[in-house]
C-alpha cells in the first residue's frame, strides 16, 4: 500500500504590477497600488469515481490533493489532508494578530522549498506573494537567473536583488520567497529584519535529490561540478552551505524539516507534505512574536 499527500494552489495571488519597469542600471520600481485575490473560506471534498484517483479538497483558496493507491488506506489519506487544511487555517487565525502586517521572508538553500511554502502562507494569510528571483529577472529583462549570470555577472545580480529587497521592505502583508545567496549581504538583512525571517533548513542529501530530480540548468552556481546530477548537485550545495550556513542562522526562527519528519517519525524528509511544513513555519512565526513582545521588543 502506498499514500502520498500534497498541496497545491489553484491559482496564485495576481498581483497588480503595472508599475514595475527597468530604470538605469537594471533595477525594479514599484506600484504600490498592486492588490491581492483572496480566497473564499470554505472546505469542499469531492470523491473520485474511481481507486487510484485523487480525492480533491478545496479550502480557504488552496487545494488539497491526497493521492492513494488502495481503497483501504482512502479514508486515511483524506483525514490527513483535512487535518493539515484546518490545522492550517487555526494556526494562520492565531499568529495574525501578532503579525499586524509585518512581511515573512524565506530564506534557504536552492530547492529548500521556499516558493512552493511561501505561496501557501501567503494565500492563508491574505498576504501577497513575490519570488525576489522573478522581480529581478523581470526587472534587468531576462527570462531567468542562469542568463544574468551569463549576460552579466553574479555581482550585477546581487545589485538587483538588493535593490528589490530594499523596495518589498517598504511594504506590507507580503511572503517574500528569497535566493538562497541573499544572506551573504548585509544590506540585505537590513531590508528582510524590517519583516520577519524564517530559515527552511533542507538536509543538503534531501535538496541534492530534489535539484537531480529536476536538472540543474536553471542554477548557475551548480554548473562547475562534473559527475551525475546528485553527485554533482550534493559537492556544490555543500561548497555554497559552508560559505553561507553561519548566516541563515541570523533568521528570527527556523524550520527544519528533520526535526518535522522526527517529530512524525519518518526520516524521510521528502515525504513531508508542504502543509505540514507551512504549519511548521507558522508556529515559529508566533513563538518569536510572542517572546520578542514579552522581551519588551516592537
Amino acid at each position: 500500500m502506498e499514500t502520498s499527500g500534497a498541496l497545491g494552489l489553484q491559482s496564485c495571488p495576481r498581483l497588480g504590477l503595472e508599475g514595475v519597469g527597468r530604470r538605469p542600471g537594471g533595477f525594479v520600481r514599484f506600484s504600490r497600488g498592486f492588490k491581492d485575490e483572496k480566497g473564499v473560506e470554505k472546505l469542499v471534498f469531492r470523491r473520485p469515481s474511481s481507486i487510484g484517483r485523487p480525492i480533491q479538497l478545496r479550502f480557504n483558496g488552496l487545494d488539497v490533493s491526497c493521492s492513494y493507491k488502495n481503497s483501504a488506506v482512502e479514508s486515511e489519506s483524506v483525514k490527513v489532508c483535512v487535518d493539515e487544511a484546518l490545522i492550517l487555517k487555526r494556526k494562520s487565525e492565531e499568529v495574525a494578530p501578532y503579525l499586524n502586517g509585518q512581511c515573512i521572508y524565506l530564506i534557504g538553500m536552492m530547492g529548500s522549498g521556499k516558493t512552493t511554502v511561501g505561496k501557501i502562507l501567503s494565500e492563508v494569510l491574505g498576504y501577497s506573494f513575490f519570488d525576489s528571483d522573478k522581480l529581478v529577472e523581470q526587472a534587468v529583462g531576462a527570462t531567468s537567473v542562469a542568463q544574468i549570470f551569463k549576460e552579466h555577472s553574479e555581482d550585477f545580480f546581487r545589485e538587483n536583488e538588493s535593490e528589490v529587497l530594499r523596495e518589498l521592505s517598504s511594504m506590507h502583508q507580503l511572503v517574500v520567497a528569497t535566493g538562497g545567496g541573499v544572506v551573504i549581504r548585509p544590506i540585505n538583512w537590513r531590508h528582510m529584519k524590517k519583516g520577519i525571517t524564517i530559515w527552511l533548513d533542507v538536509p543538503l542529501e534531501a535538496l541534492a535529490r530534489r535539484i537531480a530530480a529536476v536538472g540543474t540548468a536553471s542554477r548557475p552556481l551548480l554548473h562547475h561540478e562534473s559527475g551525475d546530477a546528485y553527485t554533482k548537485a550534493l559537492l556544490q550545495l555543500n561548497k555554497l552551505y559552508q560559505e553561507r550556513g553561519e548566516y541563515y542562522t541570523n533568521a528570527d526562527a527556523t524550520v527544519s524539516l528533520q526535526d518535522i519528519a522526527d517529530e512524525q517519525a519518518n526520516s524521510d524528509v521528502s515525504a513531508l507534505t508542504p502543509t505540514a511544513i507551512a504549519i511548521e513555519a507558522l508556529i515559529k512565526i508566533k513563538n518569536f512574536l510572542t517572546t520578542d513582545k514579552s522581551n519588551g521588543r516592537s
